[in-house]
């Protein structure tokens, strides 16, 4: 269902909590907001205030024209009230500046007999255009804007100004027919609850199963838990335990209070009005092709269609019973569930189903570059083509192509050499920055978080990129300690009082021999830094250059806290669709680590979490029990691991998760060195279900089957798939327990495989890279209806606690 801001609105109209200017923080109540827009209206005033809420009652009191919508400026405390909104006018990006929409202009649907009805509807029920209010062509009104100047009727919009039993209707522009009633659905109706179509915009109050089971509520995680957040899901009304339809099934639904049974759908009958009027897109699509109606009817590789009526050779329940409204004739492409682009079942028995190769409405010809790897821009950023989809509020970028949350004109297709693919941040408009829409309903844009490329002598040839440090480079070191200071690296080289540290090499002026590099060739006496190679309690020291004091400690601070999940070096954040994903910037990803045989062989990923310990899968572990059969390795991009930031470390402990669960923990001979190119990931709260909406990523050095990158870690951009979809019959068929969880396109195409098992799946939120998954199994790699599986980290985050305190 698109999230539109008539849908936002509905549950408070239903419920009566709209006023008139009442304001909580920025929100007024009976108004919509939307930040950084700025309508264009021919009708608009504008006046002086000090408040949103005088803004508000500028509006509600305009007489010059109907005030639908108000827009005030912080900045200069301008108030502008406008005769238009979102619906009928192009809404523009505009700094400063926030939008409010008088929520009764924005409902499409009617209450009752619909008196109040202000929508935008202007065809009658067999589809004829409306006449205007104010023309005597082709009809001579009785009912006019004169005769009635309460009932707003401007333009030709439906309304109901006598008060008409059958609802809002107009004159139509057909001379035969002078007038007919308009075919709008009740908002809510009490006594008659039903659903139009499969139900994914039903806003009733049901909340039994048809089974006659209690719904669980949609923001409880008890007894079962779920990725359908309200508050990440806000267009879904998934209000207190009310049936709902947030995924395209064939009707309502809901998780249940028995804890035997997760989910059920609901009983609730079908609205006996007329189906909604669908605008049909024929011979292209816009968006996901949610309106294609055309007659192609092949998928991409050439298979002929099945009918969507048909049951052979593919089982299905996507028929035109369950989608009364999706069109399902035949067997044309169609996209009844909310895919990315039209689809349908195949009639070969081995091929369940495929997209189709359906146009793309005013797309250009020839194949699409490459995005670049670009982590800043340069003027404006009408060039950038970098991969960056975060605002610099840290907010998710909205794919162009859709229309969810924020409806407007910047599609590809109106701007076909702006490269505006995939949700990818960009300047079509030439504004001063690559910006895009967001996935915040509240807030419609906001630039991104990116920073101008710095300026180049001339000649000089700059890509933004970060260049991975050389044989000659040192991996910069944080210069604080942890504990003792047993692992400390960092470079500071001069004692508490201030003297110069001597060379742990030199023996003058004070000779020793306790303490060499050639002696402790793993504690760093590589230069005169500060160290700690016999573990005084004290923390670091040094033999000095003064020839009275032989040796000092060095102050040397505590780091306060161990920051987890922010790399030092931006990664792509790609989203390739090939099975082996895009190389990722070297050291991008830097608590991935490689774990190997005693010979050197890298055979599976692990997580980094904790400076001496990883997270891996149990199975990487089957060929044997001794720690000494395995070594991990840390601070490496290539398989090869050439690099000079590697970190090797011996195993000294190995616990496998509870209950053969596909997870264990390494415990490191000692702690990594913490640094930009070694650095832990962070754990997510006990029992976090990742949402489908989350940004998640897979890396590893596993099979990439010929898509090429081989050697060096790669990355890939996830989709997460919840585990009700995912354990459908046509997918993984119940195979899915409930302390895994599935990620993956259901198509194929993509997937980690052999080598990637015991890596990380980890998930972008408030600024940080989570690990949520451990990669665990599959049938196969990239093959379609088969998604990954990956243990649900934040299922065991006591146990893993427990673990490494008694360890």
């Amino acid at each position: 269902m698109y999230l539109n801001t008539a849908a936002f609105l509905l549950g408070a109209l239903i419920t009566g909590l709209l006023c008139v200017v009442a304001v909580c923080g920025t929100e007024v109540e009976g108004y919509s907001r939307t930040e950084g827009a700025w309508i264009l209206s021919l009708n608009k005033r504008r006046y002086s205030v000090d408040t949103i809420a005088e803004c508000a009652t500028k509006c509600n009191s305009e007489t010059f024209f109907t005030c639908r919508t108000f827009m005030y400026d912080e900045n200069d405390r301008e108030c502008w009230t406008a005769a238009a909104n979102s619906k009928t006018e192009q809404i523009m990006k505009r700094s400063s500046t926030a939008l409010y929409e008088r929520n009764e202009y924005l409902l499409e649907c009617v209450n009752g007999i619909g008196k109040d009805y202000r929508g935008t509807k202007s065809r009658t029920k067999s589809g004829k255009l409306c006449q205007r209010w104010d023309s005597n062509y082709p009809h001579r009104p009785n009912v006019t804007p004169q005769t009635h100047p309460l009932a707003d009727l401007e333009s030709n919009f439906c309304r109901n100004p006598d008060g008409d039993h059958r609802g809002p209707w107009c004159y139509t522009t057909d001379p035969s027919i002078r007038w007919e009633p308009c075919n709008i659905h009740q908002c809510f109706s009490f006594t008659d609850e039903c659903m139009v179509c499969n139900g994914e915009d039903y806003r009733g109050k049901i909340s039994t199963t048809e089974n006659g089971c209690t719904c669980q509520h949609w923001d409880s995680q008890t007894p079962h838990d779920h990725g359908y957040n309200p508050s990440i899901l806000p267009g879904k009304f998934l209000e207190k335990n009310y049936c709902r339809n947030p995924d395209g099934s064939p009707r309502p639904w809901c998780f249940t209070t028995s804890p035997s049974k997760r989910w059920d759908f609901c009983s609730i009958s079908r609205c006996t009005s007329e189906l909604p009027t669908i605008i049909p897109e024929v011979n292209c699509v816009t968006g996901e092709g949610a309106a294609y109606q055309g007659t192609i009817a092949v998928t991409v590789t050439g298979k002929t269609c099945q009918r969507w009526s048909a049951q052979t050779p593919h089982k299905h329940n996507q028929n035109p019973e369950n989608y009364p409204c999706k069109g399902l004739d035949n067997n044309y492409c169609r996209n009844p569930n909310n895919e990315r682009m039209p689809w349908c079942y195949t009639t070969d028995p081995d091929t369940r189903w495929e997209y189709c190769n359906v146009p793309r409405c005013g797309a250009a010809r020839g194949p699409a570059t490459p995005p670049k790897e670009e982590n800043c821009y340069e003027g404006n950023g009408s060039s950038y083509r970098g991969v960056t989809s975060e605002t610099i509020g840290g907010k998710k970028c909205q794919i162009w192509s859709s229309m969810t949350p924020h409806r407007h004109e910047k599609t590809p297709e109106a701007y076909p050499n702006a490269d505006l693919r995939g949700n990818l941040c960009r300047n079509p408009d030439g504004d001063q920055a690559p910006w895009c829409f967001t996935t915040d309903p509240k807030v419609r844009w906001e630039y991104c978080k990116l920073e101008k490329c710095p300026i180049t002598s001339p000649g000089t040839r700059h890509s933004g990129a970060q260049n991975p440090p050389t044989a000659t480079q040192t991996p910069p070191e944080e210069d604080c300690k942890v504990g003792n200071g047993e692992t400390y690296r960092g470079p500071t080289s001069v004692t508490a009082l201030g003297v110069t540290c001597q060379a742990w090499s030199a023996q003058t002026p004070h000779s020793h021999t306790s303490f060499t590099p050639e002696i402790h060739p793993t504690k760093g006496l590589e230069g005169n830094s500060c160290r700690n190679p016999d573990g005084d309690l004290n923390g670091p020291w040094c033999y000095t250059t003064d020839s009275n004091k032989k040796w000092d400690y060095c102050q040397i601070p505590d780091c306060v806290e161990l920051k987890c999940g922010i790399p030092a070096i931006k990664p792509k954040r790609c989203v390739s669709r090939l099975v082996g994903g895009c190389e990722a910037t070297p050291h991008s990803w830097p608590w991935q680590i490689s774990l190997r045989n005693s010979a050197g062989t890298h055979f599976c990923g692990g997580t980094l979490i904790d400076p001496q310990w990883v997270l891996t899968a149990a199975h990487c572990l089957e060929r044997s029990s001794r720690t000494s059969a395995y070594k991990v390795l840390l601070g490496i991009h290539t398989e090869t691991a050439t690099e000079s930031s590697k970190q090797e470390r011996r195993l000294e402990k190995m616990v496998l998760g509870p209950n053969r669960v596909d997870m264990a923990l390494l415990k490191l001979e000692r702690p990594a060195i913490i640094n930009d190119q070694v650095q832990p990931a962070c754990l997510p709260e006990k029992d976090y279900i990742v949402s489908s909406e989350a940004e998640c990523f897979v890396t590893g050095w596993g099979e990439t089957q010929g898509t090429g990158g081989e050697g060096v870690l790669k990355e890939e951009g996830f989709p997460i798939i919840e585990n009700k979809v995912c354990n459908r019959p046509e997918y993984l068929n119940g195979r899915v327990q409930n302390y895994e969880m599935c990620a993956g396109y259901i198509e194929g195409g993509i997937d980690s495989c052999q080598g990637d098992s015991g890596g990380p799946l980890v998930c972008y939120a408030q600024g940080k890279f989570v690990v949520q998954g451990i990669i665990s199994w599959g049938m196969g790699c990239a093959n379609a209806m088969r998604p990954g599986v990956y243990v649900r980290v934040s299922k065991f985050v006591d146990w893993i606690d427990k673990t490494i305190k008694a360890n």
